[in-house]
């Protein structure tokens, strides 16, 4: 590092060094009062994505005030869990197997991707065997891609009024969770942000009229967040902006 920062400065105007130094001194906390500060953090919840990440780097965060931290595979957030303060709130954001709910039923505290009753099903029997309710979104297809998971819309109201889901005791559908495409186009990014607020606002009057649970909306990712705000978002789900990127 003191071969860099020496070739820095002889390579850079001195008025130009001490910005790329503070660069090179950014700590994670750093990086995450810097998002939190892009956001309303009295509306918008910020989920810390930790996937690949090592406790250490949790601890730092959670140390700066961080307490939603997201995993995307079972063995590694319950890894971490066992290692890490009990009040975190741990998010599963990844495709999630029937199979692996039994894992992380006594733990986690919100599951992102649910994308069939089947899921569903295994989250509500394996949270009845903890005695608790796990809050669940339903993830819903909004990409013009074929890589992402999810419901469309018309497979999302026929779960909701499934005899099956309305019998379940050990869930409770919070919300909506959904992934715009990877592209540049902005104008394309809206749209689709904007078709998941279409569609969460027509369940709450039409399936949860009523309902204060029924509140979050997680949407955006280090790369569009502004924009998925923008569309009404209340949770967010950011990695690299934080953690920077994966090696």
């Amino acid at each position: 590092m003191d071969e860099i920062h020496a070739g820095i400065s002889k390579a850079m105007p001195a008025n130009q060094i001490t910005n790329k130094q503070a660069f090179f001194k950014m700590s994670l906390a750093d990086n995450y009062k810097h998002v939190r500060n892009n956001i309303d953090s009295g509306k918008v919840t910020l989920v810390a994505v930790s996937k690949t990440h090592p406790a250490e780097k949790i601890k730092e965060l959670y140390d700066a005030g961080c307490r939603d931290f997201g995993e995307n595979k079972v063995q590694e957030m319950e890894s971490k869990a066992v290692l890490l303060p009990g009040d975190i709130r741990w998010h599963m954001i990844g495709h999630l197997q029937t199979n692996k709910v039994k894992y992380i039923g006594g733990f986690v505290h919100m599951i992102h991707s649910v994308d069939s009753l089947k899921l569903l099903t295994e989250i509500d029997r394996q949270a009845g065997k903890h005695n608790r309710v796990i809050d669940c979104l339903l993830e819903i297809y909004i990409a013009s891609e074929e890589t992402k998971f999810g419901l469309d819309t018309t497979e999302a109201m026929a779960l909701l009024n499934d005899a099956t889901y309305k019998q379940m005791r050990h869930i409770r559908i919070v919300g909506l969770m959904g992934m715009a495409s990877n592209t540049t186009n902005k104008e394309l990014i809206h749209k689709e942000f904007k078709t998941l607020k279409d569609f969460f606002d027509l369940l709450k009057s039409v399936i949860f009229a009523g309902s204060q649970a029924f509140n979050t909306l997680s949407m955006g990712m280090s790369g569009d967040y502004k924009i998925a705000i923008e569309e009404g978002s209340t949770m967010v789900r950011v990695g690299s902006a934080i953690f920077g990127e994966r090696e």
